[in-house]
Order: structure tokens, then sequence, then C-alpha cells
């Protein structure tokens, strides 16, 4: 691996730019948007019960805008109901963002708002101090347990903070994705970083399968328009190929014979697929949803 590649992570402000033309390129929102019209109020129905309120925890909550889907799919389901909403992330400045939008949003005044600046990790640290622990009817973590170091003990840590039918959502890419592939073709030529595991729904399962918890598991189509990726010197798709290989500045700082090599395979079919002259990389998403 050349010296001069770096993780992605590494450069705070690149990260948060290529990750937002990621959502802007990328069917992710409304992939999520369709779960939580289609599949979610289904499965909220099952956990409120006659409880006069409800509790939820936001594990990597990012800006709150898939936060505030949920929680108005769960005012749907029980109007009036008191909501007491606690959300842990790591991130300043999407606390800020989320409590911005919170600010702006109608409807909200029966939910109650608690924000963290905490990793996951530092929660459960925080929860292990207190003789008696906090339980939830609803705990989702989205697109998050890639940042966990140790995923069998968090998973078996929050399904412990579970009540009587309450449940999880996770949120991760799908074992069928180009990522997938991606990762594990790629991974040991690319420059790691600490803070983030090549993890997809098929190792989640696993380790849910190893730990003898029950869930049901609901994959979704999602594609990310990589096409600008194949344009020398565009902008946009350098930033792209940042985020698909998690490193900064890959255009220019990958070995030729690297770059070649993943700019070839990321046309090929299983990982993407090409329409009306476009290249659409693999995205699909997993919802798994884990049971009490």
């Amino acid at each position: 691996m050349a010296s001069s590649m770096r993780s992605l992570f590494t450069d705070r402000s690149r990260y948060v730019e290529s990750f937002r033309r990621f959502l802007s390129n990328s069917t992710e929102h409304q992939c999520m948007q369709e779960f939580m019209d289609e599949t979610l109020p289904g499965i909220i129905a099952r956990i409120g019960g006659t409880k006069s309120e409800m509790k939820i925890l936001s594990i990597g909550g990012g800006a709150g805008e898939i936060d505030l889907q949920i929680l108005s799919k769960v005012q749907a389901q029980y109007p009036g109901i008191h909501i007491n909403n606690e959300v842990v992330e790591p991130s300043a400045e999407q606390i800020i963002k989320y409590k911005e939008l919170v600010a702006k949003t109608s409807n909200l005044e029966n939910i109650k708002f608690a924000w963290y600046k905490e990793t996951s990790c530092e929660y459960q640290s925080r929860m292990m101090e207190r003789k008696e622990l906090q339980k939830w009817d609803f705990i989702h973590m989205i697109q998050m347990l890639y940042y966990v170091k140790d995923i069998p003990a968090t998973l078996k840590f929050f399904h412990s903070l579970l009540a009587s039918n309450a449940i999880i959502l996770i949120i991760v890419v799908s074992g069928t994705s180009g990522w997938d592939k991606l990762w594990k073709k790629y991974a040991s030529r690319l420059p790691r970083d600490d803070l983030c595991q090549y993890v997809t729904s098929s190792d989640i399962t696993r380790m849910l399968d190893d730990l003898g918890i029950k869930y049901h598991c609901y994959d979704l189509l999602s594609t990310m328009d990589i096409s600008d990726c194949f344009i020398d010197g565009n902008e946009n798709g350098d930033l792209l190929l940042d985020f698909l290989t998690e490193t900064c500045n890959f255009s220019t700082t990958a070995p030729p014979a690297l770059k070649a090599e993943i700019m070839k395979d990321i046309q090929e079919p299983e990982f993407s697929v090409k329409k009306e002259g476009k290249t659409f990389f693999n995205n699909n998403l997993s919802f798994i949803v884990v049971e009490a």
C-alpha cells in the first residue's frame, strides 16, 4: 500500500462532504423511507400495547432525519402517547443539526428529547455504572455498527435493555450489496482505520445466531449513481470514490494498478448495474428487527 494513502476518517471535513455526496447520489434515504412507510408501522403496532409512555433510544441518531420519521410512525400508531426519545450521538455537529431540525418540526409536543454526546460504548459504560438499567420499548441503530469495536458485546448489551415486546431496529448494508464484495476483495489493500469495520447484514445475522437472539431480516433495493467516478477530475466523482474506498483523495493517491482494478471492478455486474448510460452501484440495505 502506498504510504500516501490514508483513511478518509483522518480528514473530518472531507469525510462529511463525501458522505453528503453519497446521500445525494444514492437512494439510501428513499430506501429507508420505503421501509418506514410500508413495514415499520406493522412492527410498531406490536410493541406499544396499553403503554401510556413509549421509551425510544436512538444509537447514532446523526442529524435526526430518520429519527423523526420513526417518531412520526410511532405517533400515528399511538396518537397522543408520551414519547421519551433519548439520542446517543458522538458528533457535536450532528447533535446541533438534530436540535435545529426538531426546532422547526411541528407536532412534536408529546415528545421529550434528550441528547448525549457519546459513543455507544461510552453509553454502555455509563449505564453499567448504574445499579438498575433503563429498559426501552424501541432501540434503533441506523448505519452505525461499523463504528463499534466489539459488535457481539454491543448487540448482547442493548438486547438486555429491551422491555417486554420491545424491538431493536438495525440498518446496515446488505450482504448482497456491492459493498460486501468490495470490502472482501480490497480491504487488505486500502488504508484501515480503527474507527470503522467492514461489516454487512451477513455478519450481523451470524452474530445474532451465535448469541441465540431472535430476529427478522428485510432486504430492500438501493443504488448509488457512480457515473461521475469515471470522469477524470470530476469533484463529485472523486468524493464518491473516497466514500467507496474510505480513502482520502483516492483518485490522486492510490497506486495506478489498484485504482485501475477498482475502477474496472465497480462497473462489473456483481457490483453495479448500467442503465441509460449511467452506472449504479448496488447499495442494498438490510433492516434487521431484533426481538426481546
